[in-house]
């Protein structure tokens, strides 16, 4: 297998399974996440160095398309955090975030000490979202700032707007609303998200982003410098990604197409043509075996829950 495949372009698509742990996963990498991570955190905290830990997440599919690091992060202060790092792929993830957020608030309580000793670490959720959140609907934003491809959500006071818990956060970036231009620039974090989404078509480190923090992913990352078995990962990889996104594209169209029969005695209310239906089972089929959640697929195709477990 040769690996000047012109159709892989000359750098490894960080926004790929194999792209995402190549850059961010590995030890001697770890300096890219640590940047990565400030450039969100934008002071808030300062991580010095980090720790990666075992994940271990109980009942997840195995299947499910996206990338999980748990970080123990240690702040330039010496204050200890914990930082979940995740590529999500899934409309459906705030029950997922608030979940895994909760397990991890869960595992610090020491075993054996009486149930009033409730001393915990900061916990931060870290997303790279793959879809539009607001599901292309438009955002009023706020004067101060003019970036709705970036979440920072707090527990608040819903009246004064005051943070009620400052040990609970959570970060989520949106690559695909995130359409800024090079001159437009103005942040290490526009310049990281600008890497994130365009990397992958690149073939020189461009002069607008920061050589010093961003020269070491040139310099790892060509293609051509990939041993086989991670070249035949990274297509694999790559091959997974565009599947799963033609699939989801399908669903959209297929989805927006039910309606024109009559309600049917599944349950569902608009219901949907013999045809369509026959065409929304097929898709369904597809966006399980590229490990979509089931009530993802309800949402999106008009079949109910239970069609889809049979399945």
């Amino acid at each position: 297998m040769t690996k000047s495949k012109k159709h892989l372009g000359k750098y490894v698509d960080p926004r790929t399974d194999f792209g995402m742990k190549f850059y961010f996963g590995r030890e001697e990498n770890k300096i890219l996440l640590i940047e990565f991570l400030n450039s969100l955190f934008e002071g808030e905290k300062v991580i010095a160095d980090l720790k990666y830990k075992t994940v271990e997440h109980d009942g997840d599919q195995e299947d499910m398309r996206r990338v999980v690091f748990d970080l123990h992060c240690i702040g330039s202060d010496g204050e200890i955090f914990i930082v979940e790092f995740q590529q999500l792929f899934q409309e459906f993830f705030k029950d997922r975030a608030v979940f895994y957020t909760s397990r991890l608030i869960n595992k610090q309580l020491a075993k054996g000490k009486k149930g009033n000793d409730y001393h915990l670490p900061e916990v931060y959720f870290v997303g790279i979202l793959e879809f539009d959140m607001n599901g292309g609907a438009n955002v009023a934003l706020s004067r101060e700032t003019d970036r709705p491809y970036f979440y920072d959500v707090a527990l608040c006071d819903k009246h004064t707007h005051e943070v009620f818990y400052d040990k609970l956060g959570y970060k989520m970036v949106s690559l695909p609303v995130f359409n800024k231009q090079p001159e437009e620039l103005e942040t290490i974090m526009d310049q990281w998200l600008y890497l994130l989404k365009h990397l992958s078509t690149m073939d020189k480190l461009p002069s607008f982003l920061d050589k010093r923090i961003f020269g070491r992913i040139f310099a790892i990352g060509e293609i051509g410098k990939l041993k086989e078995e991670d070249l035949m990962s990274y297509e694999a990889s790559l091959k997974q990604r565009r599947d799963a996104e033609s699939v989801f594209n399908s669903a959209l169209r297929s989805g927006h197409a039910k309606g024109k029969a009559e309600g049917r005695a599944e349950g569902r209310a608009e219901g949907l043509a013999e045809g369509e239906h026959k065409k929304a089972i097929e898709s369904a089929i597809k966006m399980l075996k590229n490990g979509f959640e089931v009530k993802m697929i309800s949402e999106i195709l008009g079949l109910t829950v239970e069609e889809i477990e049979k399945l």
